[in-house]
C-alpha cells in the first residue's frame, strides 16, 4: 500500500517503512506527526484518489532527526561591469519514517 501526501508545498509519494526528508516541521524528535493531506491512496487492487483530499485518510510519520541541508551557492556575474555576488543558503529539513497508512 502507498499513498501521496502533500507536506512543505511538495508532494511525496510514500510506503510503510520509507525514511525520507521533508521542509522542517515543528516538533521534537521521536515523536509522531500525522499528515492528513492525503490526496491518493492505493494497493491491494484498490485506488482512492480526493478531490483534492481523500476524505479520512491519514498518514501516521515519526520525526527522527532535524538538521541542516548542503550548502548551494548562488554566485552572480556581469562580465566587464566588475558586478559579483555570492551567496550560500543552507536549507532546514527534517527527517521522518512512516508508520502508518489509514483510510
Amino acid at each position: 500500500m502507498y499513498a501521496v501526501i502533500e507536506t512543505g508545498g511538495k508532494q511525496y509519494r510514500v510506503q510503510v517503512g520509507d525514511k525520507f526528508r521533508i521542509e522542517k516541521i515543528n516538533g521534537e524528535t521521536k515523536t509522531e506527526v500525522v499528515f492528513d493531506k492525503v490526496l491518493l491512496v492505493a494497493g491491494e487492487g484498490e485506488t482512492k484518489t480526493g478531490t483534492p483530499y481523500v476524505d479520512g485518510a491519514r498518514v501516521t510519520a515519526e520525526i527522527l532527526a532535524h538538521g541542516r541541508a548542503d550548502k548551494v551557492l548562488v554566485f552572480k556575474y556581469k562580465s566587464k561591469k566588475g558586478y559579483r555576488r555570492m551567496q550560500g543558503h543552507r536549507q532546514y529539513y527534517t527527517e521522518v519514517i512512516i508508520r502508518n497508512i489509514s483510510i
